[in-house]
């Protein structure tokens, strides 16, 4: 156990080929969880937290480590199990990780192992699961369905982003040329899909969304399939970077390869942002890369790489 907790900071910058590595934890019960360990940027022994007036109950207080005020998110109970009680507090973890430009710490009841893993054997939950799950995916460890929780979704709720694009950005986009191609969004999240579309159409562009980077390679063979290419159809491809089946990186690298598809701009747009490694972008050929989520700031971009294209 020691090693993992020492190990998890020195591994946070593990990009692979279509790889990725898990860090797996328990939550109250036998069922197995994982969370990327690009995005732990430190686990601890749960330490003394302190309670934040007028807060959600899933937040149990802020943790105070290395000149931060950390909130600490109950990872069971934000997901609806049972919340961790406070006499078992002491001997909880916390994984301090980074989404979307915050930093936040999720409790756990314990953490197991780190495993490294293919991106093709992490698969989208089963149909049927309906929309208020909690998972982005799940994958078998050891003949056990592990499950990847949804923290966009889970962050969504306990402190919500704003998804608006502001007045002055909606009345810059009127004095744009209409007619553009429209764009392709490939992101696993429900809740990163959905802030996106309503930020591209605030400005008039017309959205195409598809869940993973395989689902969207497939939707670019087919699109130019007659012998057309990708720029024939699209204006420019936002691509989350940890999605099952294919990641974001490997979506690139593929794009790049192809022919048809190598001129279409091609954005990573992802929640792995103080830890994200740039030089990786430019070694996939990416065109550009954005933090999660600003609505008026990728608005503008966007409309800046339309325009120029």
């Amino acid at each position: 156990m020691a090693g993992v907790l020492d190990s998890v900071n020195q591994r946070t910058q593990l990009v692979g080929q279509n790889r990725l590595e898990l860090l797996l934890f328990r939550l109250r019960g036998r069922q197995i969880y994982g969370i990327n360990v690009f995005k732990v940027k430190e686990v601890l022994q749960c330490p003394k937290l302190s309670s934040i007036p007028n807060s959600l109950p899933v937040v149990r207080g802020v943790a105070h480590t290395r000149g931060e005020t950390i909130p600490v998110i109950d990872l069971g109970m934000a997901i609806g199990l049972p919340g961790i009680p406070q006499e078992d507090l002491a001997s909880s973890f916390v994984i301090i990780t980074e989404y979307n430009r915050k930093t936040q710490g999720f409790l756990v009841t314990g953490v197991d192992r780190i495993m490294n893993m293919n991106w093709e054997d992490i698969l989208p939950p089963p149909k049927g699961t309906g929309r208020d799950i909690y998972l982005t995916a799940v994958t078998k460890i050891d003949d056990k369905l592990a499950e990847i929780i949804d923290v966009e979704k889970i962050l969504s709720e306990v402190s919500p982003l704003r998804e608006d694009v502001t007045e002055a950005i909606i009345n810059k986009s009127a004095d744009r040329v209409p007619g553009h191609f429209p764009v392709l969004v490939a992101d696993d999240s429900a809740v990163a899909r959905r802030q996106m579309e309503r930020c591209l159409t605030a400005i008039g562009m017309e959205v195409i969304t598809r869940n993973d980077g395989k689902q969207a390679l497939e939707y670019l063979k087919e699109i130019t399939s007659d012998g057309s290419k990708a720029t024939d159809h699209l204006s420019l491809l936002i691509s989350d970077v940890e999605m099952p089946e294919m990641d974001g990186y490997t979506l690139v690298t593929r794009i790049k390869s192809d022919p048809a598809l190598a001129d279409l701009f091609v954005m990573l747009h992802t929640s792995l942002s103080g830890v994200f490694n740039k030089a990786m972008v430019q070694k996939v050929g990416a065109d550009d890369f954005m933090a999660k989520f600003s609505p008026d700031e990728l608005a503008e971009r966007i409309m800046e790489i339309v325009d120029q294209n």
